[in-house]
């Protein structure tokens, strides 16, 4: 008699079961008395269809495919929520068209919710570069960007090669990188010629809260262009170049609350900022939720509510979760955490109960193999760390080991590259605006919580140093919030141990953190 084991959590998913002709029918009568709930529907079953929740990268290839954002989502909240702010934005472009407005608006969303696919989608609605609606993709996201362009690159070149023409890369590159750009080429490219307006009309600006202040875009000016004196803050100068269309323009800024992760990002008042002080004529365009203390608009927020200028839209908020399609909470979950307020979070993570596993440990081998245990075909798991954590090396974590995000993220679990194997990492910077199945977050001591709060370090030389400055504090914050909301099935953190005899890894530097995690009611493996 053939043996039906489930896998190691228990959710009723088998795995396949060999049988020879005489024994299919005990072991379809074996399975159908282990299964449990209503007959079903074989007609409805047959007429339905399989509808996972895609990634990132396969929602990118089924754009460019020509699918649309209905198509690839699933039918619930999420795909409405999507579509709908995907519509709203179709209907400023053709009436800024229409009555040769300069317009401008702000898409914001929760973690995941699907900002960077609402940007894909209205570009590769206006691909064709001869039609006065083209549209381009922007990103300063270097790995982002990579990482789509290669993943559309190598599908074109399969789809063509399985219709049985030839088709090289670097063609399908060459097209790819024309539909999405790193929003650096695209200045340097205005920069050439100062009055010339650029060919698109429409420019989506990915993680628009990651552009760059005044200082830092005139260090970089300065320093790599050789531009000195240069004015502006990058928000004002990427919108200065939409503004020398004579007629009409738009200009979508894709906005995550609370994803601040470096040097000079200056968030999202800066546009605001620059359209009060040099664009008084454009229409803006934004949800009643950019007043949420993540967007850190409030002060310019109380400018221009009150303008004519200004027209609320909420259908511009994504406010459901496509990521964790398990589980709609998870950015709350991570934001109560960070916050400091574990009695919300307990009952947050006990509204995830069955739905979105969250795991802790201080054994790197037990977060390894609940990894390998619960992913399943091609999912994917990896392990993402904050790139101040300098004192995972003992337990081959090195941050400082250079990684290509393309071999990470795309090849298989037959490249030593690739996630799959778990000896590469990713930092904040490589894997904000992707994302993994199953993740491991490993907690170094370079965010570490204590009775006072969250204290913030940089380790330097041989010791950690304190971080004083409020806006590099906010930055690691942040990190850790890119970090807990990059998995779309399920999380284990690491928090190690520490070593007593390791002046750098002491263990009060670990266990009030532990400490904490578990005061908020995660499970402990």
């Amino acid at each position: 008699m053939a043996t039906i084991f489930t896998i190691p959590h228990n959710d009723k998913l088998l795995f396949p079961i060999r049988c020879n002709g005489e024994l299919l029918s005990q072991v379809i009568a074996n399975v159908l008395r282990f299964c449990e709930g209503s007959d079903i529907d074989q007609t409805q079953w047959e007429s339905g269809r399989y509808q996972p929740t895609p990634t990132i990268i396969e929602a990118a290839m089924a754009l460019y495919s020509g699918h649309s954002v209905k198509e690839i989502a699933r039918s619930d909240a999420s795909a409405i929520n999507l579509s709908e702010t995907s519509d709203t934005i179709s209907e400023i472009i053709r009436s800024s068209k229409e009555k040769s407005y300069k317009s401008i608006c702000f898409v914001t969303g929760v973690p995941g919710s699907g900002k960077t696919l609402v940007g894909l989608n209205i570009a590769t609605k206006h691909i064709d570069k001869d039609n006065e609606l083209y549209s381009v993709f922007l990103s300063g996201n270097g790995p982002l960007v990579a990482v789509l362009r290669e993943a559309l690159a190598r599908d074109k070149v399969r789809h063509e090669r399985e219709c049985g023409r030839k088709f090289k890369k670097n063609e399908a590159m060459s097209d790819v990188k024309m539909f999405i750009q790193n929003v650096h080429n695209f200045r340097d490219e205005c920069l050439i010629d100062f009055k010339k307006p650029p060919i698109e009309h429409v420019a989506l600006f990915d993680e628009a809260q990651r552009a760059w202040d005044l200082q830092q875009t005139a260090n970089f000016m300065l320093r790599k262009r050789k531009t000195p004196n240069f004015n502006k803050s990058e928000p004002e100068f990427l919108i200065s170049c939409l503004d020398r269309h004579p007629d009409w323009a738009v200009v979508v800024c894709l906005v995550g609350g609370g994803q601040e992760i470096n040097t000079g990002e200056a968030g999202i008042s800066e546009w605001i900022d620059s359209l009060n002080r040099s664009f008084p004529d454009w229409h803006i365009y934004i949800s009643s939720r950019l007043t949420d203390s993540e967007y850190g608009t409030e002060k310019v927020f109380e400018i221009i509510k009150n303008s004519s200028s200004t027209v609320f839209k909420d259908k511009l908020h994504l406010s459901v979760s496509m990521r964790s399609f398990r589980a709609e909470n998870v950015s709350l979950l991570v934001k109560q955490l960070l916050d400091l307020k574990p009695s919300e979070a307990q009952k947050t993570l006990a509204d995830l109960e069955g739905k979105y596993p969250i795991v802790i440990t201080r054994d790197l081998n037990k977060a390894k193999q609940w990894l390998k245990e619960r992913a399943r075909g091609s999912e994917r798991y990896g392990i993402v760390v904050s790139s101040q954590a300098e004192r995972l090396k003992p337990h081959a974590i090195y941050v400082k080991s250079p990684v290509d995000p393309i071999h990470w993220f795309l090849d298989g679990k037959e490249d030593v590259r690739s996630s799959y194997f778990l000896e590469d990492v990713v930092t904040e910077f490589q894997v904000q605006g992707l994302e993994l199945d199953w993740a491991c977050v490993a907690w170094d001591a370079d965010f570490r919580y204590t009775k006072d709060g969250w204290e913030y370090f940089s380790f330097i030389g041989d010791h950690w140093n304190h971080i004083w400055k409020n806006e590099r504090k906010g930055y690691l914050k942040n990190a850790y919030r890119v970090l807990l909301t990059r998995a779309r099935q399920g999380v284990v953190i690491l928090v190690p141990a520490g070593d007593r005899d390791d002046l750098t890894r002491k263990n009060e530097f670990y266990d009030p953190t532990f400490e904490y995690l578990q005061e908020i009611g995660f499970r402990v493996i």
